[in-house]
């Protein structure tokens, strides 16, 4: 009880209404109350993390956030170490399958790329630009739009041999995100992959799904 006088304290912030609320239990139960509103009016505020994480990585991390596209004009992103690596705001994300490709050694890009999968032939180029990858990378894939249509069995193959449970599972205007990693092994508790398709009765955007995110922290030194 004394605690949520507090908090409702704390939502109204009007000192007449506060007086009235603390007027309503004993006196003890007031000074409480003004203590515990005092306590939450100084409170710091919480230190903002890599890539907004809600808690910060462990040392010797490297901290990741994938954000697929929503609809056609809420763009997919890729934060790593806090860096956007893929965004609207650098101009290297489009309708497709988006790619950053990230040094695993050095934490630095190698490249980003995308493929639109709605129009033209791009899924050989795609499969390609996966199988040139060098090893020791961590590779980092999200659609924006549509990712399906053009999408081809050889292409899907390159993405299903780098772990993906899910990609041959892709539908029409499919939100999905994955982390993949060539020449090593990531453990086995990192979110890597999520994928939600799009469903008229359900769909957050007109005829697009809600995206979809994963972040993680992927240790350093693996092998």
């Amino acid at each position: 009880m004394r605690i949520f006088k507090a908090l409702l304290i704390r939502s109204i912030g009007e000192r007449p209404v506060l007086k009235a609320i603390c007027s309503l239990g004993k006196e003890e139960d007031s000074s409480e109350a003004l203590r515990l509103d005092e306590v939450l009016r100084t409170a710091p505020a919480p230190k903002r993390q890599k890539c907004d994480h809600w808690s910060p990585c462990p040392p010797d991390t490297y901290a990741y956030r994938l954000l697929s596209g929503g609809g056609r004009d809420k763009y997919a992103k890729i934060c790593f170490e806090d860096e956007l690596i893929l965004g609207e705001k650098r101009g290297n994300v489009a309708r497709g399958i988006n790619i950053a490709v990230m040094d695993y050694e050095t934490g630095k890009v190698i490249e980003t790329k995308y493929f639109d999968m709605y129009e033209g032939d791009n899924s050989g180029p795609m499969t390609k630009f996966i199988q040139s990858t060098p090893s020791k990378s961590l590779l980092f894939m999200v659609t924006h739009d549509d990712g399906s249509s053009k999408l081809q069995a050889q292409a899907k193959d390159a993405i299903e041999a780098l772990g993906s449970k899910e990609i041959k599972n892709m539908k029409f205007r499919s939100s999905w995100v994955f982390v993949a990693a060539k020449g090593f092994e990531l453990p086995a508790e990192i979110e890597r992959e999520k994928i939600n398709h799009s469903d008229q009765s359900k769909n957050r955007y007109s005829g697009w799904p809600a995206e979809i995110q994963i972040e993680g922290c992927i240790p350093k030194g693996l092998r």
